[in-house]
């Protein structure tokens, strides 16, 4: 862990452009480029081959190696951890970082009283041990668990392709719901649908085993999954149904926290009970096929509005009425099932490449294990 590595305040400088390794640049993986007049607090100096460890929200893992100069002076947020040592290789460190062991004693670290609050205080960071080979060795493992790590990144950006895909193609089609360029038949969510509904409001009391108990975490876009969802007595399950049943071909619809807007169609029989935290919505047949209604649900052009009415607020957090009032575009039922069966056609090459990434992501946690025991 470095110290002392100096400090600069870049409002003294206000036309000397820097390279600022930030916490918001961290997901595009590239410094901002910007002027000392735009960067309002004093920064660290880095230098090439740093390691940076963000010690803010530290459940999500973000570890970054400092870059190349590119002829402007490198700083970086007080948010990052600084690590410098010749005795470690870069790309090395940044996998043990980001790994399993390191990170379950990091979260040991943490203060605050919850979510960006929270911290990971440097004086117990420092005391972590890791495992620490010769430096041909690092770098060694660092080259396997990189080209892991690449064949991931290539998986999860065929996923994102497929998910531009589908908002092309529903754009294409049908237009924006809101500007309408197509003049499409253009109805609220309301008029197609029997019920819209939430789940239970009360916390259940939680078994070993029995009924499914559906939150958000068990809804992803287009997929109900119950790998790892809690269960509720039989009793409960029916106490609970009596105000929301969900049935085959209904949709459920996240509505709070981080991943509201995420649709999915339940195509099984299996029975289960929703927290409030989920929406049901029991399609209109008649009017409305539910494989298309779930992909419109789950398009740019029918989130954004979701967006627009949480704008602002802390937790996200949909109500029922401003699910009622979605603009969704209702074209001939023939239209609806041809653009459902596409999408359908999609969903299962999604399908494929989220098993090849679990696959790929058992595979890189066993690589990470076994490097840092040195069995790799």
């Amino acid at each position: 862990m470095a110290s002392k590595l100096g400090s600069v305040d870049p409002s003294r400088h206000l036309d000397e452009v820097f390279d600022l390794y930030s916490i918001p640049a961290f997901d595009k993986r590239q410094p901002e480029v910007v002027e000392g007049r735009a960067i309002g607090s004093t920064k660290q100096i880095v230098q090439p081959g740093d390691i940076l460890l963000s010690k803010i929200v530290p459940h999500i893992r973000r570890a970054w190696v400092v870059g190349k100069e590119r002829g402007n002076r490198i700083i970086a947020s007080g948010e990052w951890i600084t690590f410098r040592s010749n005795r470690v290789d870069p790309a090395y460190l940044r996998h043990v970082l980001v790994g399993d062991p390191f990170h379950n004693q990091f979260m040991r670290t943490v203060s605050g009283v919850g979510g960006s609050l929270l911290r990971a205080r440097p004086a117990y960071v420092a005391k972590i041990k890791i495992p620490l080979p010769s430096l041909s060795e690092q770098r060694r493992i660092a080259n396997v668990l990189d080209k892991a790590e690449e064949l991931r990144a290539k998986r999860r950006a065929a996923l994102a392709h497929l998910d531009a895909l589908v908002q092309s193609f529903f754009l294409d089609s049908f237009g924006d719901p809101i500007s309408n360029p197509k003049g499409a038949n253009v109805v609220r969510l309301s008029e197609i649908t029997t019920r819209i509904t939430d789940g239970v409001h009360q916390k259940p009391n939680y078994t070993e085993s029995g009924v499914p108990f559906i939150s958000v975490k068990d809804i992803t876009t287009g997929t109900l999954q119950f790998e790892k969802c809690k269960f509720i007595s039989l009793d409960d399950h029916r106490k609970f149904t009596r105000h929301c049943k969900p049935e085959h071909l209904d949709i459920l619809y996240t509505k709070v926290g981080a991943t509201y807007g995420r649709p999915a169609i339940i195509d099984t029989g299996r029975e289960f009970s929703i927290y409030v935290s989920v929406c049901l919505i029991k399609p209109e047949k008649k009017l409305v096929d539910p494989y298309y209604l779930t992909a419109a649900l789950g398009t740019v052009a029918v989130k954004s509005q979701a967006d627009r009415k949480i704008k602002g607020i802390g937790v996200p957090d949909l109500h029922l009425d401003q699910i009622q009032n979605f603009l969704i575009p209702l074209p001939r039922l023939d239209e609806q099932r041809n653009f459902a069966r596409c999408i359908a056609a999609i969903e299962k090459m999604k399908i494929a490449h989220r098993s090849s990434l679990t696959e790929l992501d058992a595979l890189f946690a066993s690589l990470q294990h076994r490097g840092f025991r040195g069995e790799l």
